[in-house]
């Protein structure tokens, strides 16, 4: 898709009959439901990728309420047990009468925790101590500590993880654990989805004079149909004024387009006033029963750098968050936000999918990593959601900055790119045999490296799973908090010219036999 202005899919206008049909005979789709101008149709219609992810976006929708309903018991059941001591004592106190002592799990309450919080034990932060530095403590924050210094990368990882829990448990994690400043909690509007669907939370290290400000997007929920929707569906449009693509779904999830409002998009690009407005929504008349995510959080930004005059800030995601961590500051850039910028300290992102095409990666480099990296890609091992959506002749979605990339022993490397970037059938039987140790260390870990490190039940049920679907037990925020406290101490995301030379010749290469294949 090299010209074009946008690409649309439009799941709805199609039964999942004819998209099986047409996936499997090569069959053209109706324009309605592949949009594109023509330059590109004929391409977009040719690409079994596309027609593939549209299946999944039908198969997705049609288990939507059944996922929520499965998900709403699953969650409360798993609590159940957690908050009375396990399997046994729960039963125990059953069987003998004891109901009345049975604690009841109240969704929404700071001790109802979500699937992801279940499967990831840990509430503090890392203490495991780091020669020469300071640790961020008591909430204080010693500003000569490099961005890349694994107090701020900790930090990050345990506020993307804690984002997957409710508003209670978040502010308990804040103020309680980590002795610091809980600000908000947000739940944003999707116009395209016509629900609330993007939720974040902002703190600071302390409530007076605060030194930094985190903002927390949160990831795919494992029984949220609209997360996976999104993920699955690579629709994306241009900004001409800046001459590159962005995903569609990311954009919507923070209130930055609408596809069923296609020409309110493309009409606001040539508005002279583009960079002090936001696409395609106008902030004055913007309804607060229904807040969009990029504009409600400026402003609450500016809000507090007004207060804090001294304090930077930073954006971090897991998943889904990481997209919408990247796409945050990229629309600062766009808007020539200078003034928050000049605070932005550092961006960390785990697990986190592609955004754009190459020029937003160019776009990206020179404005966040230049003259120094302040951008943190965290990928550990396979981990499926970093290679998607695809990066080849097709899509030409593209990371940018340097993949801070660990294996299964949590040794870090520095790469262009994560290894097998678009998640190739010649990996099949090593991922999997990658699983088996993977499962093997998660029962080990703890003797060795000490009692943080020992998994719980559920997490090493997803282990299992793991030996089927390696790629999305890799995803778990376990594996990222795991990396970022037996890692290196300090994190430095640049390349050097030897490396990175030997890594992109192995890219070229890749590229070629992927193309062989084509």
């Amino acid at each position: 898709m090299r010209s074009g202005n946008y690409f649309i899919v439009h799941p709805d206008r199609i039964c999942i009959s004819k998209l099986f049909l047409s996936l499997i005979f090569q069959r053209r789709l109706r324009s309605d439901v592949l949009e594109s101008p023509d330059s590109i149709s004929s391409e977009v219609n040719e690409n079994w990728r596309i027609k593939l992810s549209l299946v999944l976006i039908k198969l997705i929708k049609s288990v939507a309420v059944p996922l929520a309903i499965l998900g709403t018991w699953i969650e409360f059941l798993l609590n159940l047990l957690s908050q009375n001591g396990g399997v046994l004592k729960t039963l125990f106190g059953l069987l003998n009468g004891e109901g009345r002592d049975i604690v009841i799990p109240r969704r929404g309450s700071e001790t109802f925790l979500s699937l992801i919080g279940l499967i990831e034990h840990r509430k503090n932060l890392y203490d495991g101590g780091i020669t020469g530095n300071h640790l961020i403590s008591s909430g204080v924050i010693d500003s000569t500590i490099k961005p890349g210094n694994r107090s701020y990368a900790d930090l990050c990882v345990m506020a993307s993880a804690v984002a997957y829990e409710n508003k209670l448990v978040i502010r308990n994690r804040v103020t309680e654990h980590w002795k610091m400043h809980f600000v908000e909690f947000f739940d944003f509007w999707n116009d395209h989805l016509q629900k609330k669907s993007t939720e974040a939370f902002i703190f600071c290290d302390k409530e007076v004079d605060a030194q930094l400000i985190v903002i927390a997007f949160r990831g795919t929920e494992p029984f949220n149909a609209d997360d996976w929707e999104t993920d699955v569906d690579f629709s994306w449009y241009q900004y001409s004024q800046f001459g590159f693509k962005v995903h569609l779904g990311f954009l919507e999830a923070l209130g930055l387009a609408n596809r069923s409002a296609k020409s309110d998009i493309f009409d606001n690009q040539t508005n002279s006033a583009f960079t002090s407005c936001v696409p395609p929504f106008d902030i004055d008349k913007e309804d607060p029963e229904k807040p969009l995510a990029y504009s409600t959080l400026r402003k609450k930004l500016k809000e507090l750098l007004q207060v804090h005059r001294n304090a930077k800030f930073m954006v971090t995601g897991h998943s889904l968050g990481g997209a919408l961590a990247v796409l945050f500051p990229a629309m600062l850039f766009m808007h020539k936000e200078e003034t928050l910028l000049e605070k932005l300290f550092a961006v960390y992102t785990f697990g986190q999918p592609r955004v754009g095409d190459e020029a937003f990666a160019k776009f990206m480099n020179k404005n966040l990593n230049d003259p120094v990296p302040r951008y943190f890609r965290i990928v550990y091992c396979n981990d499926i959601v970093p290679r998607v959506p695809y990066d080849d002749g097709i899509f030409l979605y593209k990371h940018f900055g340097v993949c801070l990339y660990y294996n299964s022993c949590y040794h870090e490397k520095n790469l262009p790119e994560e290894p097998n970037r678009n998640s190739s059938l010649l990996y099949f039987i090593p991922i999997r045999i990658n699983a088996v140790w993977e499962l093997v260390q998660s029962l080990l870990l703890h003797y060795v490296k000490g009692r943080e490190f020992k998994e719980t039940k559920l997490s090493i049920f997803c282990r299992i799973l793991g030996l089927l679907v390696p790629g999305v037990s890799a995803h778990i925020p376990v594996n990222y908090i795991n990396a970022i406290r037996l890692g290196p101490a300090t994190l430095n995301p640049t390349m050097s010219t030897t490396p990175h030379s030997k890594a992109m010749v192995t890219k070229d290469r890749e590229d070629k036999a992927l193309s062989h294949h084509g």
